[in-house]
């Protein structure tokens, strides 16, 4: 039985105690992606999944429209994107009536390189990361009580420690929930769900692409390696900022090409 929708109802809220989490990711650790989904969909009104449209994320959509098919999905538009993956993008959105929310930067690709320069990317990608796809997220979640992701833990040796049900601290004090209902899923189990449901993907998975980012960043991946390391090729990160905040932290001031902050918006 679903519980009553809980909605944060101030800058301190906390929306799930830590006895609760506990409770929970016991109660989610050997359960479907569909059981911890309509968990989260009943319970939350304010919630979104957030996408990149990779094949776990097919499958979290699939499975979340069926229970609540008005759910946003939130899909950062970074400017940066291969066409394979725009074009995959309009089709499973049109195939699953999906209501898709494109959350954009402060600036252009072209505003963005006459104030910081060409290949920001290559310069320094944690300011790419921070201005074209943290700081988008983090305004959208602050209207949310949780969020929804396809994190799955045997993607990356970063993601290997995730819980199903998590706090995400937004500001000191401020908290959302974040479910992860794919953590225990492996790759194997998301490409059969795809095969058994006639699902589409990403063409670039057929190139041999295992993990699909924007384009300037994003590399085939070489055999024994892990899923996302084609991912900042050769730069020493998996992950672009947004999952692995720390708790507590805030955005830093992202400087100017003269060195000036600009304070998070």
């Amino acid at each position: 039985m679903l519980g009553p929708r809980r909605q944060g109802g101030g800058p301190v809220q906390t929306l799930l105690s830590t006895d609760e989490l506990r409770a929970l990711n016991e109660r989610f650790e050997h359960a479907h992606p569909r059981e911890i989904l309509r968990w989260a969909l009943g319970e939350f009104e304010r919630i979104a999944i957030a996408s990149a449209f990779q094949a776990e994320g097919t499958v979290v959509m699939h499975l979340a429209t069926q229970i609540r098919p008005d759910v946003p999905v939130l899909f950062l538009e970074t400017g940066f994107h291969f066409a394979e993956t725009l074009a995959f993008k309009e089709r499973l959105t049109e195939r699953l009536g999906l209501r898709v929310v494109d959350l954009v930067g402060d600036h252009t690709v072209e505003e963005q390189e006459a104030i910081f320069g060409a290949r920001l990317y290559e310069r320094d990608p944690e300011r790419c990361c921070e201005l074209n796809k943290v700081r988008p997220m983090l305004r959208a979640l602050r209207e949310l009580d949780a969020w929804i992701t396809a994190y799955r833990r045997d993607s990356s040796p970063t993601r290997a420690d995730a819980r199903i049900v998590d706090r995400y601290e937004l500001v000191p004090g401020k908290h959302i929930v974040k479910v992860n209902p794919m953590a225990t899923w492996t790759r194997r189990d998301v490409w059969r769900y795809l095969r058994e449901h006639d699902l589409p993907h990403n063409p670039l998975y057929d190139l041999g692409y295992s993990s699909i980012g924007c384009a300037p960043c994003t590399r085939l991946r070489f055999p024994g390696e892990p899923e996302r390391a084609g991912r900042w090729a050769g730069l020493a990160r998996w992950e672009c900022g947004i999952h692995e905040r720390e708790a507590g932290s805030t955005p830093a001031p992202i400087p100017g090409p003269d060195g000036a902050g600009s304070a998070p918006a």
